[in-house]
């Protein structure tokens, strides 16, 4: 997750409210409506840099009462059967709120607007102008679902959206997850470094029946899940979120780990500690706040394996996780984002920060 920009000042008035053009290629011609009304959903449309895609996913999450959705590009394997992220391309993030007249939605829109012209004037990434089209009620909760593909992440494991059918090969280790409103579907950044470094530990034989991991944070369950696919016997998940606490409850039932994966609401203390395992895949103002408590956590020869973190600020997470007793023993980088793997520091001499640094292609 981003860390969400400052709240707006100022921006550009809003777009005429409009439907898509009838040629549109997208999968869901037919279920447009002609303007706002009963039954009618606003969908928000806006094509971002992916390294701009949480920020402008928050900005659209504080009126998109309905959710908010991210497509992002991919490049297809295996005939089109599987498909891997592509990071060279803008990605389109998607947030739908109900549409009875115009007068409900124009603040919103010029609300979203302003946001986005906000974030605009950084000039940090590129960001599209808003899009909006109307949607009737009894297709816009799954009109979002046209745009997710099967991803490939790292050498073995897949994400299948639970709407979609795939036939795994012999070594893939498959996720099928349905996000619901909760954060969390593979695409961004944080959560592929995350799954890379869990598929590391799992090839490491780090991730066995007796492996207790802690996954913070949870959202759509993603990282519990990888990790019971991947061997871990038992899974604690803690989100203050309640929505995020019973997604990931369904789709722990979903991929038949349910007797593994734990799933509560609240944040640490976790009252369940200590973990070999636990992911934290978070922001760098709260992994700082919390590195104290995660090494508490954290068992004597365990790992803890943090992401959300941006280039510009991981000097200041390594010196939080320092003062906490912990060592960076490894790390993946992916654009402007970080993932690091601690460990508790040994007894000899101080180790060096950042002891190896391998670009997240190399596991993919």
């Amino acid at each position: 997750m981003a860390e969400p920009p400052g709240e707006p000042s100022a921006g550009p008035s809003p777009p005429e409210l409009a439907s898509a053009s009838a040629g549109a290629d997208d999968g869901s011609q037919g279920i447009e409506a002609a303007g706002p009304g009963p039954g009618t959903w606003l969908e928000l449309t806006v094509e971002a840099d992916q390294e701009a895609v949480e920020a402008v996913s928050e900005i659209l999450a504080r009126v998109a009462s309905g959710g908010v959705a991210v497509e992002v590009p991919f490049v297809p394997e295996l005939e089109g059967l599987v498909a891997r992220p592509d990071p060279s391309r803008p990605a389109i993030v998607r947030g739908y709120l109900p549409a009875p007249n115009e007068d409900a939605i124009r603040p919103a829109v010029a609300a979203v607007e302003a946001a986005l012209g906000h974030l605009s004037a950084f000039g940090l990434r590129p960001i599209g102008e808003l899009e909006t089209r109307f949607l009737r009620e009894a297709d816009w909760a799954s009109a979002w679902k046209a745009h997710v593909r099967v991803l490939r992440i790292g050498r073995r494991l897949v994400i299948r959206p639970s709407w979609r059918r795939y036939r795994p090969a012999a070594d893939e280790v498959v996720v099928t997850l349905d996000p619901g409103q909760a954060f969390g579907t593979g695409l961004h950044p944080t959560t592929r470094l995350c799954l890379r470094a869990l598929e590391d530990l799992g090839e490491a034989g780090r991730l066995g029946p007796e492996t207790r991991v802690l996954d913070l944070g949870s959202g759509s369950g993603i990282l519990a899940l990888a990790a019971g696919k991947l061997g871990a016997g038992r899974i604690l998940a803690l989100d203050v979120d309640p929505i995020a606490v019973e997604a990931t409850a369904a789709n722990a039932r979903r991929n038949g780990l349910a007797d593994r994966v734990e799933v509560r609401r609240g944040s640490l203390p976790s009252g369940a500690g200590p973990f070999d395992v636990i992911l934290a895949n978070l922001v760098a103002t709260v992994l700082i706040e919390l590195a104290p408590r995660l090494a508490a956590e954290l068992a004597p020869r365990g790992v803890l394996v943090a992401s959300g973190i941006v280039i510009d600020r991981a000097a200041e997470v390594e010196a939080a996780f320092g003062e906490a007793g912990l060592v960076v023993a490894d790390r993946l980088v992916e654009g402007d984002w970080i993932a690091g793997e601690w460990r508790r520091r040994s007894p000899g001499p101080g180790s060096p920060a950042w002891t190896r640094a391998r670009p997240a292609g190399r596991s993919g």
